[in-house]
């Protein structure tokens, strides 16, 4: 059975700029994947060469195992790309719109969905309306059906809470989460980390180009090897003991948070010390990292 999307050794080539390096990965079918990194990674060039607009320099994509340069009829048929861009024809109302994406993959016979689809995402009486008549959040969530009409099997959702109210973004997750139950192997990039730890089964990082990391969101989670400790000071310091220094995450006048290695600093030995230099503190808790964590040790570390 073919992956939804397979990327195998992947090069992207502008004269002597490499902007990606030999990529290679595959997500399943059915996954909820995060295509994660910073600006500049080459994230926008894969998924433009994933939905056919930007040709590879060597290396092969497919989606649904059809070819995205031999086979692009059918693997565009299976790929619905929601752009971070507000792209749209301000001379059409949202109706046409919808039934001219629809002709452009031969969809026929297809009102009952696009009705499911504005009903969903609230567009029901804005269908009559003209494009340039639209608020933003409404043109973002008409992207969001251009993108869908055809029913693809795999949705690229790139940046799609960017700038958008708190509103759209909850409309937005519902009917995305209702997608994934239905089958669908949805692809999120996004720069709100907390977003795709919560929804994210599995997740790739690329930076400058390369494949910075491929596992399961738990896997990545159990990779950073840190803690942090917060301790809410009773008085400010005066001095950290020299031993502590490097552990020093953050420091106020009325907080200390304190980054400790999981297998070599335990947590007794540390208060302990903070005792004996007349740290005092009446409110402490211990934070496990989260994915913003293990992405800036990633991300950081092959930035220097």
């Amino acid at each position: 059975m073919p992956s939804a999307v397979s990327i195998s050794r992947l090069y992207k080539r502008y004269d002597d700029l490499t902007v990606l390096n030999d990529i290679d990965f595959e997500i399943p079918k059915g996954c909820f994947f995060g295509l994660l990194g910073p600006n500049g990674a080459g994230k926008s060039t894969l998924i433009n060469i994933m939905a056919g607009l930007v040709n590879s320099t060597e290396g092969s994509v497919s989606i649904l195992g059809h070819d995205v340069k031999r086979q692009w009829r059918q693997a565009r048929q299976s790929l619905g790309v929601v752009p971070q861009e507000l792209v749209i024809d301000p001379f059409f109302s949202v109706i046409e719109t919808l039934k001219l994406q629809s002709g452009y993959f031969g969809c026929r016979n297809n009102r009952e969905w696009i009705d499911e689809l504005l009903d969903i995402l609230q567009l029901t009486d804005k269908v009559n309306t003209n494009l340039h008549k639209l608020s933003g959040g409404m043109k973002r969530r008409l992207l969001i059906a251009q993108a869908l009409v055809h029913k693809p099997s795999v949705v690229i959702l790139d940046e799609p809470t960017a700038g958008v109210d708190v509103e759209l973004r909850e409309v937005l997750w519902k009917f995305t989460n209702r997608l994934h139950q239905n089958g669908h192997t949805i692809v999120l990039t996004t720069h709100y980390l907390r977003e795709a730890e919560n929804l994210c089964e599995q997740i790739a990082i690329l930076n400058n180009g390369k494949l910075a990391a491929l596992d399961s969101k738990t896997a990545l989670l159990a990779r950073y090897p840190y803690r942090l400790l917060r301790l809410t000071l009773t008085n400010p310091v005066i001095k950290i003991p020299d031993f502590l220094q490097d552990k020093v995450q953050t420091i106020s006048e009325n907080e200390l948070v304190l980054r400790l290695h999981r297998d070599h600093d335990q947590i007794g030995a540390v208060l302990e010390s903070l005792r004996v230099a007349n740290i005092s503190f009446f409110d402490l808790h211990t934070q496990e990292p989260g994915l913003e964590e293990v992405f800036m040790s990633l991300t950081n570390s092959s930035n220097k």
